[in-house]
């Protein structure tokens, strides 16, 4: 059978999936699995890195089952992940010494607060184009080498390896054959310079991570790997990596110097592509690489807000005001605003522009009327207000004023979210017929290596659009929202005291 698909795999913060992609780039199947969220201490976030592969490998299994597809129909493998998400194994055997600390994870937090006192935090900026913080990889793999007993020294000796997401997938699809990132993910760690497009030694020095775990970076669109042949009966070519926001952009069509996107995931996550060069942020807003093609490396400055559908999950298995995600739409429309309630959801601290790391959620407003359908209204304006707050940003940093703004991602599916983000920033809100726009993107970059598509031209022509959102809020009303929604942020900012590195989190 000729090579007539490509496989996506979307291994994200609370479920793996596997999508099935022909020819036009129409999704053929696809299948979903959630996994356990582990939550050992206040602020901590993990997962048992087993399960994330495990259930990666189950979902393939049920897409090509259910589309009755074998694995010589397939002509590659695009991989799309949750980004900074650390974990550390066993070189040998391929065990992993720890749970994977997942990227929303704040045990580093004081770490990070003693490297700034020891003014790290511009050298780190200016190599990485981030903002020192636990968010991000660097810190989670120091943690990892000084808590497990004997680990510094074995990494050290070269006996364990370091990967994010992507990394763990492949070394285990290719039965360890490969241990291999590429730069959208590299770019994550707080360990690789932009500029000179290496891990840096420098960088390495200041986290205490040894060279020796790190994985070798190929591009984006590559064939970097080969599927072990148990799995698929022969050795499929493992041609595309992307963290999940990059390969969401690259889905979207953002392949264009201005064009910018939003995905409305666990978190949100805007993404400017900025061109052939990094642009540093003064305003707290992330440089990173988007991809690596054949035409070279491209970059974005990049908003990320770490509670978004997150927000909405809380809703429904924390508080249980709803069953199921659509139904919060429905519950938000029996107000007609918000009575005056705002929710700041900074469960995990505050990404950009705030950095927070001692934020912590906030609902504000309440009085005896406040019901149910205002908590989910104030939950829906929160997800666009943090939006918005990026938005501005971006404009700060590069004097561009967006005119539209294509998106994404599961709650991009909810109508009132999706006008409420185009009245508040004034923008036209775009949104694609396949908002499955991840998976698509690691497709994109997966076929774009073996010649499945031609070329980058030919792919943008395939977004097609499913609804358009134009702007209609009063511009009184918008500033009235922003007054509040600031006077919310600064209550729900620095809950938490700041602790020295020896304390618990």
């Amino acid at each position: 059978m000729a090579a007539q698909y490509i496989l996506a795999l979307d291994q994200g913060t609370t479920s793996s999936r596997a999508i099935l992609f022909d020819h036009n780039a129409n999704i053929v199947q696809i299948a979903q699995k959630e996994f356990t969220q582990l939550y050992p201490q206040a602020g901590w976030v993990e997962h048992s890195p087993n399960e994330i592969f495990d259930s990666q490998s189950h979902v393939v299994r049920e897409c090509l089952r259910n589309a009755q597809v074998s694995g010589n129909a397939l002509a590659a493998i695009g991989i799309t992940n949750q980004r900074e998400t650390t974990i550390v194994w066993e070189k040998s055997t391929g065990a992993p010494i720890y749970n994977a600390i997942v990227w929303q994870d704040r045990r580093t937090a004081a770490f990070c607060d003693q490297l700034r006192a020891e003014g790290k935090a511009k050298v780190i900026q200016d190599k990485t184009g981030l903002v020192l913080d636990a968010y991000f990889s660097g810190s989670k793999i120091r943690w990892i080498l000084d808590t497990i007993p004997g680990a510094r020294a074995r990494a050290e000796a070269g006996e364990l390896l370091f990967g994010t997401v992507d990394t763990w997938l492949v070394w285990n699809l290719s039965k360890r054959g490969a241990h291999v990132t590429d730069p959208s993910n590299a770019s994550r760690t707080l360990l690789f310079n932009i500029h000179t497009r290496q891990w840096d030694d420098e960088l390495l020095a200041i986290m205490g991570v040894p060279r020796a775990m790190l994985p070798e970076i190929a591009p984006s669109s590559s064939i970097m790997a080969r599927t072990h042949p148990e799995f698929f009966g022969h050795a499929v070519p493992i041609a595309g990596i992307a963290g999940d926001q990059q390969a969401a952009a690259y889905g979207n069509g953002c392949m264009q110097e201005g064009m910018a996107k939003n995905t409305y995931g666990t978190g949100c996550f805007l993404l400017l592509n900025t061109g052939e060069k990094p642009c540093t942020s003064q305003n707290n807003l992330l440089a990173t690489v988007a991809w690596q093609t054949d035409r070279g490396y491209s970059y974005a400055l990049e908003g990320s807000v770490f509670v978004a559908g997150a927000a909405v999950q809380w809703l429904r298995d924390g508080l249980g005001l709803i069953k199921d995600a659509s139904e919060l739409e429905g519950l938000a429309s029996t107000v007609p605003d918000n009575g005056g309630v705002y929710m700041v959801p900074a469960f995990v601290g505050m990404g950009a522009p705030y950095w927070d790391q001692y934020a912590r959620g906030t609902i504000v407003g309440l009085t005896r009327g406040t019901t149910r359908g205002h908590i989910a209204r104030a939950v829906i304006e929160a997800i666009a207000l943090q939006t918005l707050d990026i938005i501005d940003a971006m404009k700060k940093d590069t004097g561009i004023s967006l005119t539209t703004l294509r998106v994404d991602g599961g709650a991009s599916r909810n109508n009132m979210l999706m006008q409420f983000q185009a009245d508040l920033t004034g923008v036209v809100v775009e949104r694609p017929t396949i908002t499955e726009t991840t998976a698509l993107g690691a497709a994109y970059l997966a076929g774009l290596a073996v010649g499945f598509w031609e070329s980058e031209e030919v792919l943008a022509q395939k977004w097609k659009l499913d609804r358009r959102f134009t702007p209609a809020m009063t511009e009184d009303k918008k500033e009235k929202m922003l007054h509040q929604w600031h006077r919310a942020v600064a209550r729900a900012s620095h809950w938490i005291e700041e602790q020295t590195p020896d304390q618990a989190p």
